[in-house]
């Protein structure tokens, strides 16, 4: 039995925005609890070389929407990456689910076996949809989403497994 393209892509990364969307709730709460600058959260850092909050929320955005694009050859929507506060955090989110809505099943038939190119830092690789969705996207994605909470958590904020897992319906 085979598990299609689309529901291991757009269901999963719509789970994976609600979770990041979350965790904005989470940030804002804390920050108005704690009186700490909301903008100062979105700025905060694991380590010195590391993207900033905002950054994750990026490239996790990124990563589901060009993971799209690739998977059927087709552009993504670009966005600035120059978000700075919660607010800006919330609608690049709501962009990028109001993107993945317009992708039907369909849409991603036959995106198993397309061959996908991409060249981070310049080495390019060439991977079959099926294991670009497995090894480089997906696992892309949830790195992203796995330091915006770590960086909440560093910070002080109550973030838990749960959060990051989402609810179970």
């Amino acid at each position: 039995m085979s598990i299609s393209i689309y529901r291991l892509t757009v269901p999963v990364f719509q789970r994976g925005l609600t979770t990041l969307t979350n965790y904005l709730d989470k940030a804002e709460a804390f920050a108005s609890e704690k009186g700490i600058d909301p903008v100062e959260l979105v700025a905060t850092r694991l380590a010195p070389d590391m993207l900033p909050f905002s950054g994750q929320y990026q490239r996790a955005t990124d990563s589901a929407k060009l993971a799209i694009a690739r998977l059927t050859g087709t552009d993504a929507p670009k966005f600035e990456d120059n978000e700075t506060t919660i607010a800006e955090l919330r609608a690049r989110v709501a962009k990028t689910e109001a993107y993945l809505a317009t992708v039907s099943p369909d849409t991603l038939d036959g995106a198993e076996t397309r061959e996908v190119v991409i060249s981070p830092g310049g080495h390019r690789t060439v991977f079959r949809g099926d294991d670009y969705v497995l090894s480089f996207a997906l696992p892309n994605f949830y790195f992203h989403i796995s330091m915006a909470h770590a960086i909440l958590r560093n910070k002080g904020a109550q973030v838990g497994k749960l959060d990051y897992l989402g609810r179970f319906s």
